[in-house]
């Protein structure tokens, strides 16, 4: 029986919840039918859930089908919740998306697609709320293929016209559909899993239908996966029940997991302090509020386990590998008011508790204002974490003025170099900070030699870089989309501790980033607002004010929709006021698209007043010694005491080379015997008595006569082709319409390669020899096939294409002319010591681009000769004849 974890989610009011009640009480786990309204549905198992009815923390039920058991995982749809439902994301092997007949795609649908595309989870779809008037059934489907992707269906329909809607998906189903008529039910699962085919199912949750169409749609076309024998498992929440019990929730991903277990994150490369090992004292699979305890859970359960501390969100256990970063983070922050008598310290521990909780709850201790901040998506978060504040802890807190949480990046690229060398202590550190385009987080990699610095030391480094929330110098805030690379360093044998390191690569941070160009980055939101004809005006002139960009208003009925994006900072309190001023007929959607340069950065850095040569948990200035005692040294005067130089020099010019001054003339020994006495004395004394005539004064050496041709023996070569080999898959992916061939299709660009080189061989006349690589293939003795007039050669398993051509040189390279054609400087170095000629991706293609342009003449000049004339003369001669 084949097990699954199946994800619900939705835009909020969508009717997420309900259709999970309707699939419990579909497949007998419910004997009656709760609703979110009356506030007794199985799912909303949280007082502030069934009070406001939304969902706040995501749930799972367990529903048994005949050949399936599922576990369904209910997401929050609110917004300000998303992070709880991306994280959800990493666990599930199905997703059901959930669209209001209407409302139709709506802003935060599209977000929710575009994460459901970026995990690669194959969805179903379930439009729901089709019992409205209004809702049309063809326009729905147009919008969904329009909006979200063409490979949306309708298994509403039956018959052949659905198995011809299928058939486009894929290739293979077509080709299958034409000779039988129809597609297999493997096929079909086949082309959901690739995410190529999308099933549309409509209905009404509330009314139950459509409810078993999608159940049965979900047994039938679906696959569980292929799990390896290893244990492995990922954590994807953090909660507590209701003792205070700490409840890590995870999915096994391998092999199975037993009562007792020891586990652990150990892993290649993570630092012995943040390793952990803990037993799972106890394993829990939930059904809303009840839990049934199990022995064992196997691959592909999703269960909670007890006994576990040392968890978080997103971490990979066994053989399986952690997430990366969430896309979806806070955009506002605001500061935490405590109540008369309440400690800092013992409130911060407290709401660490909630953070480890809630992925998208973030705190910031202030150390030097003692205040804790907290950064989140919206004001219905902070809502619910006031209430959950009181009730879990009893502390009534209170919260500031909103703010927006503002990130900073780099206009350039820079070199920042830190050091840290008070007594007895030694580290340097240079970095190199490169700007990446908007969304790319930070990057942090290695260009460093181990002849330079010993590999130990570059992992540690790079640690520290991840180890921490950088903070820019324009307003402390974060930094982000950056590349930091590690360029050269040095340590000291015996005073280098790690700590030294911790404060080079910190000083080199901030160092670099007052060198540099910083751009300030603000978050925008993309909206879609809904209000009645008369107030489009209003809402159009309210949203220029704001600086927003707004797209052409769309009608809808007497509505009009307007969609566009607007600074997070200019909205504020907005929807609100749409609501104020439509007398509610008005609604607005936000959701996060992400951080922009800020149009006014000077004013919000003068306001915020941040110094960063005041901040001494993130100083840019460095300490190095002199005279038994460490100094301070600005961050602007580093370079002039940093003892390494990385050899890096961004915005200079290169230096025109000098002409090397002549060689000074050879002269011949001319030392006096008196001097050979002495040599011979220090000499005996070191390695004992020689023979006299080791030190008599040598015969000038003969220098060849100017005139005289110079001697040097050459290889005879054997007379024959010159041959030229091509690394197949290096030249595809270094010239641009190869490159953007093999995007779509691998063959095809291989085929035009192919191709280009015949036509180049029958021109230039060389034996051409093109490798690819097939070293990957299992079991695979290599293959030589006969293109037209060239060699395709695929390499062997486990014999890469630079290995082929390296031993390819160095046998035709004794008795031919042999040229490679690549760009991989390893194998370039290689090439030139077995005597061959290496020629670049780019200079070989200027050389192809030039034999067409080459033959192409030859085609013209041929084009404008003049014609033989007998044709012509015969045909006079035959009018000649008839009269």
């Amino acid at each position: 029986m084949k097990r699954l974890a199946v994800g619900i989610l939705a835009h909020v009011d969508a009717g997420k919840t309900t259709l999970s009640e309707g699939l419990l009480y579909g497949c007998g786990q419910l004997k009656k039918l709760g609703r979110v309204d009356h506030q007794n549905a199985f799912l909303d198992t949280d007082a502030q859930e069934r009070e406001r009815g939304i969902t706040i923390f995501s749930k799972q039920a367990v529903v048994p089908l005949e050949t399936a058991v599922i576990t369904l995982l209910d997401t929050p749809g609110h917004a300000d919740f998303s992070a709880e439902m991306e994280r959800t994301l990493q666990v599930l092997d199905y997703a059901i998306l959930v669209i209001s007949g209407a409302d139709g795609v709506q802003g935060h649908t599209r977000t929710l697609w575009r994460l459901l595309e970026r995990y690669g989870i194959p969805t179903f779809l379930f439009v729901n709320k089709m019992d409205q008037p209004g809702t049309d059934r063809a326009a729905l489907l147009s919008e969904l293929k329009s909006r979200l992707d063409d490979g949306c269906v309708d298994f509403g329909t039956g018959g052949d016209s659905l198995y011809e809607n299928i058939a486009v998906c894929g290739e293979e189903a077509l080709e299958r559909y034409l000779e039988t008529g129809r597609v297999e039910d493997g096929e079909i699962c086949a082309l959901i899993r690739r995410r190529r085919l999308f099933p549309c199912l409509f209905g009404s949750a509330l009314r139950m239908e459509g409810v078993d169409a999608l159940l049965d749609a979900l047994e039938r076309y679906t696959e569980a996966p292929q799990y390896p024998r290893e244990f492995g498992a990922k954590v994807f929440k953090i909660a507590r029940d209701s003792q205070g019990g700490r409840l890590t929730y995870l999915k096994v991903t391998g092999g199975s997991l037993r009562v007792k277990s020891v586990l652990t994150n150990r892993a290649a490369g993570l630092d012995g302090d943040r390793v952990w090992e803990e037993k799972a004292d106890q394993i829990r699979i939930y059904s809303g509020a009840k839990f049934q305890a199990v022995d064992e859970a196997p691959a592909g359960t999703v269960c909670a386990v007890t006994g576990l501390s040392r968890t978080r969100p997103g971490e990979g256990l066994g053989v399986e590998a952690a997430s990366a970063v969430p896309v979806l983070e806070p955009v506002l922050s605001y500061r935490v008011e405590l109540p008369d008598g309440c400690d800092a310290h013992t409130a911060l521990r407290k709401l660490r508790m909630l953070e480890e909780e809630d992925p998208q709850l973030h705190l910031v201790w202030n150390e030097q204002l003692r205040e804790i901040h907290v950064q989140l998506m919206g004001e219905v978060q902070l809502e619910v974490l006031r209430r959950l504040m009181a009730e879990r802890f009893g502390l009534e807190v209170g919260f500031g003025a909103g703010s927006i949480v503002y990130k900073e990046t780099i206009a350039g690229a820079v070199e920042g170099v830190g050091h840290f060398e008070p007594l007895r202590h030694y580290a340097e550190v240079h970095l190199l900070l490169e700007p990446l385009p908007r969304g790319s987080g930070l990057r942090f990699g290695t260009a460093c030699s181990e002849d330079v610095l010993d590999r130990a030391w570059q992992r540690l480094i790079l640690t520290h870089l991840e180890e921490k929330t950088h903070l820019g110098v324009l307003t402390g805030a974060p930094i982000t989309d950056m590349r930091m690379t590690l360029i050269a360093g040095r340590g000291h044998l015996k005073h280098t501790e790690g700590g030294d390191f911790r404060q080079a690569t910190y000083r080199a941070v901030r160092q670099g980033l007052m060198c540099a160009e910083s751009i300030l980055l603000e978050p925008w939101y993309d909206f879609r607002l809904e209000v009645p004809g008369e107030y489009v005006g209003r809402a159009m002139s309210d949203l220029q004010r704001m600086g927003g960009e707004t797209a052409a208003p769309e009608t809808a009925g007497e509505e009009r929709i307007l969609t566009g994006s607007v600074p997070v900072a200019a909205l504020g309190d907005y929807p609100r006021a749409v609501t104020a001023y439509t007398k509610g007929r008005g609604r607005m959607f936000c959701t996060l698209r992400g951080y922009e340069p800020c149009r006014d950065q000077e004013r919000v850095a003068a306001e915020t007043g941040y110094d960063p040569v005041r901040d001494l948990e993130n100083t840019p200035d460095s300490v190095f010694c002199a005279h038994g005692a460490g100094f301070p040294v600005k961050w602007d005067r580093v370079r002039e005491y940093m003892h390494v130089d990385s050899g890096l020099r961004l915005g200079e010019r290169e230096a025109q080379p000098e002409e090397a001054p002549p060689a000074p003339a050879r002269q011949s020994y001319a030392g006096g015997i008196e001097q050979d006495k002495e040599l011979q004395a220090i000499f005996e004394r070191t390695y004992g008595p020689v023979k006299r005539r080791d030190f008599q004064p040598q015969p000038p050496r003969r220098e060849p006569r100017e005139d005289e041709p110079e001697k040097v023996a050459i290889r005879p070569r054997e007379a024959g082709p010159e041959y030229l080999l091509v690394d197949g898959y290096n030249i595809i992916y270094a010239w641009d319409e190869l490159k953007e061939a093999a995007r779509e299709n691998l063959d095809a660009a291989r085929q035009m390669l192919m191709d280009v080189l015949s036509n180049y061989q029958g021109y230039r006349k060389c034996e051409v020899i093109l490798v690819f690589d097939a070293y990957k293939v299992p079991r695979n003795l290599g293959e030589v096939v006969k293109y037209h007039n060239i060699h395709v050669v695929y390499t062997k398993e486990a014999e890469t294409a630079d290995a082929y051509i390296e031993k390819a040189t160095y046998e035709l390279g004794k008795h031919y002319r042999v040229r490679v054609a690549t760009s991989d400087s390893a194998e370039q170095l290689i090439i030139l010591g077995h005597g061959a000629l290496r020629i670049s991706a780019r200079t070989f293609r200027q050389e192809v681009d030039r034999t067409g342009a080459e033959v192409a003449a030859i085609l013209a000049r041929n084009n404008r000769r003049e014609k033989s004339g007998a044709v012509a003369q015969a045909m006079e001669r035959a009018r000649g004849e008839k009269k």
